[in-house]
């Protein structure tokens, strides 16, 4: 192997880093590839595929391997490169939001399904709207709908702006700085769908979260109080005045939260109560129905 590093071919890098990153990765391979199309200027896997004998020159490799470090040093990939795939569209991250995961397909699916043969007006509000990821999936897959979306910070509003131009659907969307409902509490009108994936780590287990997620992402994103269930509490006893009869709450869950969060609601007076598991068999989604 070649000891300038900016004379290494693709192949040889992605043998070499990939072996370099086995330790802290579970997909070192895909993470130097990411790496390799934003230091080569932004161009496809496939280009890196047909290119595998290309050597880089010393700016590409330079930058690069910063990107290596950054990912060594704990940086998540998503932030590293700008973005990540969500229900099969790209959405635009940064510090200071939430990257979306594989988990919250799910309910983004179940809401989907549940509005597929309404052909009314659907009005959504989305509490937490991080990436944008369930805000603009709702609002691009559900084609009569409107919706709200709330958070209490900046950069996830100006960040969910930005995912729903580059989406499309800015036009349905309405983001509102918002203490859970406070900026919306003056609206005369109901909604049929509230929906949220809350902050709900138990305070006490935030220390133990890999280094990429405690150290890097929002932790007012991640702290839902001490048992993990604040924010399921205050959001399902507020909700009631805010649901069209009939309406519906639909929350993501931690892996062992949904018998909780299902007697919240069902305290507060919400019917047929269900859950749903995601891809890895864990009951990940909690859906009630205002009576």
């Amino acid at each position: 192997m070649k000891n300038r590093g900016e004379d290494m071919t693709i192949r040889e890098i992605i043998i070499k880093y990939s072996q370099e990153l086995e330790k802290i990765s579970d997909t070192p391979r895909l993470d130097v590839e990411l790496f390799l199309q934003k230091a080569l200027g932004d161009v496809d896997r496939i280009y890196i595929h047909l290119n595998l004998n290309k050597e880089l020159t010393k700016e590409q490799y330079n930058e690069f391997l910063g990107y290596i470090n950054d990912r060594i040093n704990g940086r998540p990939v998503a932030y590293i490169v700008g973005n990540r795939e969500f229900m099969g569209l790209d959405f635009f991250v940064k510090e200071g939001v939430l990257i979306p995961r594989p988990d919250t397909e799910t309910l983004v699916e179940e809401i989907i399904e549940l509005c597929k043969n309404k052909n009314e007006e659907i009005n959504i509000v989305d509490i937490g709207t991080g990436s944008g990821a369930i805000t603009v999936s709702l609002a691009k897959y559900i084609e009569n709908s409107k919706v709200i979306s709330l958070d209490i910070s900046d950069i996830p509003l100006e960040v969910g702006k930005i995912n729903a131009v580059s989406n499309g659907v800015d036009d349905k969307i309405e983001f509102i700085k918002s203490d859970v409902f406070s900026g919306i509490k003056d609206r005369v009108d109901k909604f049929d769908i509230i929906v949220s994936n809350p902050p709900y780590i138990p305070r006490k287990d935030i220390e133990t979260l890999h280094t990429q997620v405690k150290d890097y992402e929002p932790y007012n994103a991640l702290e839902g109080g001490e048992d993990g269930l604040d924010f399921y509490r205050q959001i399902t006893e507020e909700s009631v005045e805010y649901l069209n009869q009939g309406g519906i709450l639909a929350y993501e869950v931690g892996h062992d939260q949904a018998e909780d969060v299902s007697k919240i609601m069902k305290y507060h007076g919400y019917d047929k109560i269900y859950t749903k598991k995601d891809i890895q068999g864990i009951d990940r989604v909690v859906i009630g129905f205002k009576l």
